[in-house]
């Protein structure tokens, strides 16, 4: 079956393709009723549009900016891996994605690196959110200059920002909480949650879906107060180490975000025989869960979520319509039984 085109969309609105292409690039001058003809035509014929094509054939360019972390974390050292693959894709149907690495947790850097890239930062941008005013106020000043933004992996919902790229996170504490229900097998004990930062959004999140579940469902287990490595797995395992070695009565542990490599070295040292669930699947969780340290990991698609941010932008810039089920980032579960 041959594809339908401008041309035959023309035809069948009894209209002329330069119409039909104001009508689709959204341009004044077109009367209601014209519009309405040349939908119903393009409903009618099932007209898709070859966005790539038209891009080229005006000579559109695009430019997105990504604002992430730098750090140690296996699954930042991801994403940053997969804008750069992004970009190598990108640059051949003219998206120029730039990338900017600033501090963890680090509001101040987030801002500053916007403003030092001034006009340059592009059309759109997409930001790793740490929960702070001066953020969302950039974030509120970038869409009043017409910049469009959205938070990516981590949220700042009370902005300006038009969409979240990421994962439900009360939904994958709500699962790491029902993994360790089934896990813990001990009439009673305490469940330490190892967590990056109280300033990250997922992270908040993650922690109340944990604890709407083990207060409904698990009663004989006592959720302890969350300890925050700030995503270093050196500190993680000095905390977690301290906290093992003065409560014996801990049976469960859940790792939220950060710093795993420390999760799994102070468990090792204590030889505590406790139930963990974790995030990030990296070279180390790999052999944890593999030999019994780990139980099971929560993880998210780096590329998944870098190709969306790039997608949702431009259909942003174009105005134009999301496709929300290839957006919807996904929960996998890991157990030892099916690594990739």
């Amino acid at each position: 079956m041959n594809r339908v085109t401008a041309q035959d969309v023309a035809k069948a609105a009894g209209v002329s393709v330069a119409t039909v292409d104001r009508v689709l690039n959204h341009r004044k001058g077109v009367s209601q009723n014209t519009i309405s003809k040349v939908h119903s035509a393009m409903e009618e014929l099932k007209f898709v549009r070859d966005q790539a094509a038209a891009d080229l054939a005006r000579g559109k360019n695009y430019r997105f900016t990504f604002i992430v972390p730098a750090g140690e974390t296996a699954f930042f050292s991801d994403v940053r891996r997969e804008i750069e693959d992004a970009r190598d894709v990108g640059s051949k149907n003219r998206i120029d994605i730039q990338m900017i690495a600033v501090p963890p947790l680090s509001p101040e850097a987030v801002v500053e690196a916007i403003d030092e890239l001034g006009d340059d930062i592009g059309d759109g941008v997409a930001i790793v959110a740490i929960e702070s005013q001066t953020v969302r106020n950039v974030i509120n000043r970038l869409r009043a200059q017409g910049i469009h933004v959205v938070t990516f992996i981590s949220d700042i919902p009370n902005s300006g920002r038009e969409r979240f790229i990421g994962i439900d996170n009360v939904a994958a504490g709500r699962v790491a909480a029902s993994l360790l229900k089934r896990f813990v097998s001990a009439p009673s004990g305490d469940i330490a949650v190892v967590a990056g930062s109280g300033t990250l959004r997922d992270h908040v999140e993650r922690r109340m879906g944990f604890e709407q579940v083990m207060r409904a469902e698990c009663p004989h287990l006592n959720v302890l107060p969350w300890i925050e490595g700030e995503e270093l797995a050196g500190v993680v395992d000095e905390k977690l180490s301290i906290l093992l070695a003065q409560n014996p009565n801990i049976v469960g542990l859940y790792s939220l975000g950060g710093g795993t490599r420390g999760v799994i070295e102070a468990i090792e040292a204590a030889q505590s025989e406790i139930s963990v669930v974790t995030t990030e699947l990296s070279e180390h969780t790999r052999e944890a869960l593999i030999s019994g340290v780990i139980d099971a990991v929560l993880v998210q698609d780096p590329s998944h979520e870098v190709r969306s941010a790039v997608r949702v932008l431009k259909a942003l810039a174009d105005d134009s319509a999301i496709n929300e089920s290839q957006e919807r980032i996904r929960i996998e579960i890991f157990v030892r039984d099916n690594l990739p």
